[in-house]
């Protein structure tokens, strides 16, 4: 069987065959999970979304009837399309849709506006466009103008809330195409969707996911994290991000027959109601959002009965905010360290405490290869931290259209450098210590900025931390600490003392200290260090230097 499929970087042969033959990779493409729930339980409840409540066969459905209106449009494999949906249950019936007709998406957060959707439509050039007209791109047809003088192969246009039967996405899913047609799903080894890359500055790169790597990935995380049909998992974070979608996410929840609450994002009291309403058991959360869960969560335990465990990944999580998780919100915490280019690691739901609260855990596979380097690319002594490569079963091989991206961050063995500053237990669980980009090198001595942060977290007046560099004339560079803190009266020289009294190496402490109201965020909740930094070159008058 040929088809028409998407370039992408394939595994070679010899790492291909051991992964099918170690059970891997199994040759069905991703709409298997849909297959299987619509086969085993049609009547369970896949989606719960504001009042609307839809069972696997009715997902089943609904997403057949656009993939066949769709492909009636003449759209298939090898096609693209650019989405972009909020959390709602259409952003699921469209997934599986597109995954039925061989068409790959880019699935845009919600939070994109002109430059990254233009640049996405510039990179894929779509066949296909699926937006909202409750965006304010979308609230009119300006941008919509834009993109199809951009995109010369666009082909149909839908958007959620357009009352036309011609543009309208619902009319379209809850129409069935007046004669059968036959379609089908890409080869289980090429392109099923494009992710994104998670970086805090710049367009996200696009990171071509085939149906066998992301499946792997799907299933054993909702091995490891003990899902099953009883499960509810709560979706609060970005429905298109990575970790939401199946760390074990979303799919996963769908793979064990479970059923997946949407929340229009993290905010505390609104979710504490979808948790006590739905007896919701599991919720997956970014470290920003854990802590205002755990300001708001004293006034509201018995809302939170049924919650059973929070993953918290996304970013490194502080070890005094991961030990007052059990305490606080009543329930276990399993920390998660992944990224949409492949490998994840978990705590298993089983470890000890310690390795629970001070690690991001462990990978998923057997077949997941670590190497921990230094600058010149040697192995750091066991122990150390270093920088991460990896190479696995559902880690990708080169990014979407980047030679020279690629070219600077796999090796020559095909292992991927991730950019994170780990280090390994002797149990071979990671520590994220660090991001490169985040290494602040104040006249040679290497200041790892989520080391700091951690520890001013640990301040008990301290809710939200973050370390930055800035320009200095003579060591190059300095740190300015960015805190949010629940004390007014919290100073920098206390901080700085504080810093102290816990045996930090001087050369660490924050050589400036802004508070400020709230951190910035990215789309997908973590600290966006760009716009920390912006401040800082808009206003050299910041808080006083410490001296």
């Amino acid at each position: 069987m040929t088809e028409t499929s998407i370039e992408f970087h394939p595994w070679p042969a010899d790492l291909a065959g051991r992964y099918r033959e170690r059970g891997y990779w199994i040759d069905k493409p991703l709409t298997r999970i849909l297959d299987e729930q619509r086969a085993a339980r049609p009547d369970a409840v896949a989606v719960i979304c504001g009042e609307r409540s839809l069972s696997y066969a009715a997902l089943d459905t609904l997403s057949t009837n656009l993939a066949a209106r769709l492909a009636e449009r003449g759209l298939g494999h090898g096609d693209t399309a650019l989405v972009q949906l909020p959390n709602v249950a259409e952003f699921y019936i469209v997934f599986f849709a597109l995954l039925k007709i061989g068409v790959a998406p880019v699935n845009a957060l919600y939070s994109h506006r002109r430059l990254e959707m233009t640049a996405y439509a510039r990179q894929i050039e779509p066949r296909l466009l699926i937006a909202s007209r409750r965006h304010e791109l979308f609230a009119d047809d300006t941008f919509l103008a834009d993109l199809r003088a951009l995109s010369p192969r666009l082909v149909v246009t839908l958007l959620l809330g357009d009352a036309s039967a011609e543009a309208g996405l619902e009319h379209w899913i809850e129409t069935a195409p007046q004669e059968h047609i036959s379609f089908s799903p890409s080869l289980a080894g090429n392109v099923a969707f494009f992710q994104l890359s998670g970086g805090s500055t710049g367009t996200p790169k696009l990171i071509p996911r085939t149906h066998n790597d992301y499946d792997y990935s799907v299933r054993a995380s909702a091995e490891i994290c003990g899902l099953t049909a009883q499960t509810r998992y709560l979706c609060a974070l970005p429905a298109a991000h990575n970790y939401p979608m199946s760390s074990p996410g979303a799919l996963g929840v769908f793979h064990a027959g479970g059923t997946v609450v949407m929340a229009p994002n993290p905010e505390p009291l609104a979710c504490f109601a979808l948790i006590e309403r739905h007896a919701v058991d599991i919720v997956a959360l970014v470290p920003p959002a854990v802590a205002l869960w755990l300001e708001a969560a004293p006034a509201h335990r018995k809302a939170l009965g049924s919650l059973k465990l929070v993953q918290v990944g996304g970013a490194n999580f502080a070890e005094a905010l991961a030990r007052q998780v059990p305490e606080v919100l009543g329930c276990g915490l399993q920390q998660v360290f992944g990224m949409a280019e492949g490998l994840v690691n978990y705590t298993r739901l089983d470890d000890p405490d310690e390795l629970v609260f001070t690690t991001q855990g462990r990978p998923i596979s057997p077949d997941d290869e670590i190497r921990i380097l230094n600058e010149d690319g040697q192995a750091v002594p066991e122990g150390e931290a270093g920088l991460l490569a990896t190479r696995g079963p559902y880690t990708f091989r080169g990014y979407y259209r980047s030679p020279e991206h690629n070219a600077r961050v796999f090796d020559a063995d095909g292992f991927y450098a991730s950019g994170d500053l780990v280090q390994r237990t002797p149990e071979g669980y990671l520590k994220v210590v660090g991001r490169v980009k985040d290494q602040i090198n104040r006249g040679g001595e290497k200041v790892a900025a989520e080391e700091v942060e951690d520890l001013m977290l640990r301040h008990p007046d301290v809710t939200h931390a973050a370390l930055v560099a800035m320009p200095d004339a003579l060591l190059g560079e300095k740190s300015c600490a960015f805190v949010v803190s629940r004390n007014p009266a919290l100073k920098a020289p206390a901080l700085r003392q504080y810093l102290m009294g816990l045996g930090v190496a001087e050369y660490k402490l924050p050589d400036r200290v802004r508070f400020i109201e709230a951190m910035p965020l990215t789309a997908v909740g973590k600290i966006d260090k760009k716009k920390l930094r912006d401040l800082l070159a808009q206003s050299a008058a910041a808080a006083p230097v410490l001296t």
